[in-house]
């Protein structure tokens, strides 16, 4: 007579107590996106190798894209994190903006990710355009902030394109000291306050004189 009690069923939908989560997944997600590949991995291979039910990593993620989008801009956010990116001296940001992604591309794990697809050129505009430009926003603060984010992201962003996803063969074979003497003095234009348009500067001081101001 077996008298073994049945294992217990592991229930679909929202945990219940404290499972397993993030912790697990997402690194045994990194290992097998490396190993297999975006399409080659599976949601059920992720589950299985983190132990979980594979309706956790849909009740976290969402998807597929949503969990490889996790592993990669985990690596971004660590390489280009607030407080050892945007904190300290102004004067030398755009050096430290600069090094942060080559940095990242020297990671053997991330440049491979990175050429994964579409999928992985998806995740990286999609980090660049509502993580760093928001921080950065919020970092910069002020009437033109958003300006001058929007001006450092898409200096950032076409060094990203031209130099790793679509390489162009000019600055592909820039060093990491090269790049930065290009590309700084770029990025300390775009993170310069913008002055008053001439033209709000011109209309306030026609109307001050009682004049009406000139097209």
């Amino acid at each position: 007579m077996n008298n073994d009690a049945p294992a217990p069923s592991r229930t679909r939908g929202r945990p219940r107590g404290n499972p397993p989560t993030r912790e697990s997944i997402v690194p045994a997600a990194h290992a097998l996106f490396l190993e297999r590949g975006y399409r080659g991995t599976t949601m059920r291979a992720v589950a299985g190798a983190a132990g979980v039910d594979p309706a956790l990593i849909a009740y976290h993620f969402g998807s597929k894209k949503g969990l490889f989008a996790e592993v990669m801009q985990f690596q971004c956010a660590n390489a280009l994190a607030v407080d050892t990116v945007l904190g300290g001296d102004p004067a030398t940001l755009p050096d430290r903006l600069i090094t942060a992604v080559t940095d990242l591309w020297k990671d053997t794990d991330f440049r491979q990710l990175t050429t994964q697809g579409d999928e992985a050129a998806e995740v990286i505009r999609e980090y660049l355009e509502h993580e760093l430009l928001a921080q950065l926003v919020e970092f910069l603060g002020g009437r033109d902030a958003t300006a001058r984010a929007t001006a450092v992201v898409t200096i950032l962003g076409g060094l990203i394109y031209t130099r790793y996803l679509n390489p162009l063969p000019t600055p592909a074979t820039l060093t990491p000291s090269q790049t930065r003497h290009v590309l700084t003095p770029a990025l300390r234009a775009a993170l310069a306050p913008r002055p008053r348009t001439t033209a709000t500067t011109a209309t306030t001081s026609a109307g001050r004189r009682g004049r009406p101001a000139t097209a």
